[in-house]
């Protein structure tokens, strides 16, 4: 079976795109690893698979990460793919129906694109954590009891886990050590991203993320809002602050009146072609 596809990023977080309006179907998890893998198959964080959306949404976007699981948001994507659709359609607002909710896409000055990624969920419950505690400052730490090298993290769940140290300055290489260890740590029932956020000032953050299923990327979206909303809980920001991730930088806004966090950045297509799957089967 052969399949057209889209090369898209947003800051290098890179992405193949799908269109299965016409009636196609995601690959199978195992041929998802294949395609991710940069050195044998296409290369990409994610996959994104497009599908008829249902009421006001233009489409439904399904999100697999490298390892074949299916994940409920990511911000990049999202900005990438509503620039899609805001150039197919022409309208002023793309409207893209996710796992976690309707989000809404819309141009923004210099070309970029704003995505609203909606309402932050807060409780412990809704991260989701394995047991009940503040999400502002959870009970977590690393290394030895009297001087861990990460402690007392912020939770948010932005359509998806993301768990958020402050540090004196974002880590090197060892974030792939620590990143895996606390994807999985029993805390985190279904996972979770791992953001490492050095605040800079009171609008600037420094970030690097552990994407749950994929490893370090360039940028992630929705881990930047994480970092935007937990930054602020504690008082160590304002409600708009610029976070500069490895592939560049975006704008976040948690918006007062409405709750809605506002992602700024770019989105980019990079070329299109086809997928041979029969070389990606067993």
């Amino acid at each position: 079976m052969t399949l057209p596809f889209i090369k898209m990023n947003g800051l290098g977080n890179d992405f193949v795109v799908i269109d299965a309006r016409s009636g196609a179907k995601a690959p199978a998890p195992a041929v998802i690893q294949k395609l991710a893998n940069r050195r044998f198959g296409i290369g990409f964080d994610q996959l994104i698979v497009i599908e008829p959306g249902s009421g006001e949404a233009d489409i439904f976007m399904h999100i697999f990460n490298g390892d074949g699981t299916e994940a409920e948001a990511c911000g990049n994507a999202t900005r990438c793919v509503g620039k899609m659709i805001l150039d197919e359609t022409g309208k002023p607002e793309a409207v893209i129906e996710t796992v976690a909710g309707l989000l809404r896409v819309r141009p923004a000055a210099n070309g970029l694109i704003t995505a609203d990624m909606g309402e932050p969920r807060l409780e412990w419950d809704q991260v989701p954590l394995a047991r009940e505690m503040d999400t502002r400052n959870l009970d977590l730490k690393v290394g030895p009891e009297d001087e861990p090298v990460l402690s007392e993290p912020g939770a948010v769940n932005m359509g998806n886990p993301h768990c958020v140290f402050f540090v004196d300055r974002a880590p090197g290489n060892d974030i792939e050590a620590f990143g895996p260890l606390i994807e999985n740590h029993a805390l985190f029932p279904e996972r979770t991203n791992v953001g490492f956020a050095e605040v800079q000032g009171p609008h600037a953050i420094r970030l690097r993320v552990w994407e749950r299923g994929t490893g370090v990327t360039l940028a992630c979206g929705s881990g930047a809002c994480a970092a935007a909303v937990a930054a602020n809980r504690r008082g160590l920001t304002s409600r708009q602050v610029d976070i500069e991730l490895d592939g560049g930088t975006l704008h976040i806004e948690w918006d007062k009146d409405t709750n809605h966090v506002l992602m700024t950045g770019p989105a980019e297509t990079n070329y299109s072609g086809t997928l041979d799957l029969a070389h990606f089967a067993d």
